[in-house]
């Protein structure tokens, strides 16, 4: 196993460690972590068999500690934001934005490095549309996902749900994923490409 990623799992389990150190509730950490801890068992799992760049290791590990963070203090209370809101006089708190910005752009980058070294689409004209795509059902997805965990728990899942009052939470939570997916395909492609060029050598 490269350095590089014995880093990545090392720092994944401090951030995860930290981040379930006196949380605001446990319940809720609970739900904001565990699809770091499905993506990492799957990843390895997978390992073996297919092994993405550095590159994409490292914005998953990224999205992996913006979970922890939200997890740990709530997303409508991350206390940088807190910040941010009182400073530009905004009317929530707006990290969860930035979890579902990420949530855009690193599935984008995972389905890209899996469409390119599988060759799954061979009509490359409908490439990023449909990377697009795919990213925005996942957004869709999880969406679902809260809204079911908020019926079943009552005001257990207020906080997971993190509306926070705004009435189109649901649709800006799909549209920053949206706009994650297109600015990892616009601005990242390149560092990409040459990550997975460098991997193989």
């Amino acid at each position: 196993m490269p350095k590089s990623i014995r880093l990545y799992l090392f720092l994944f389990f401090i951030g995860l460690g930290l981040s379930a150190i006196q949380p605001k509730e446990y319940f809720t950490w609970f739900l904001e972590v565990v699809p770091a801890l499905i993506g990492i068992i799957v990843l390895a799992f997978t390992y073996k068999r297919f092994t993405f760049s550095s590159f994409t290791y490292a914005f998953i590990l990224l999205h992996c500690w913006i979970l922890f963070i939200g997890g740990h203090y709530t997303y409508a209370e991350v206390p940088l934001f807190d910040w941010i809101k009182e400073t530009f006089h905004q009317s929530r708190n707006n990290y969860d934005k930035v979890g579902h910005f990420m949530q855009g752009f690193v599935p984008a980058m995972i389905i890209r490095e899996l469409f390119i070294r599988k060759n799954v689409i061979a009509n490359h004209s409908y490439f990023n549309f449909i990377i697009v795509t795919v990213c925005l059902a996942i957004s869709a997805a999880y969406e679902w996902i809260e809204w079911w965990v908020s019926l079943a728990t009552g005001s257990g899942g207020d906080a997971f749900l993190g509306t926070q009052g705004y009435l189109w939470d649901t649709q800006s939570d799909m549209l920053f994923a949206t706009i994650g997916a297109v600015m990892m395909l616009l601005f990242f492609s390149k560092s990409q490409d040459k990550a997975m060029r460098h991997a193989k050598k």
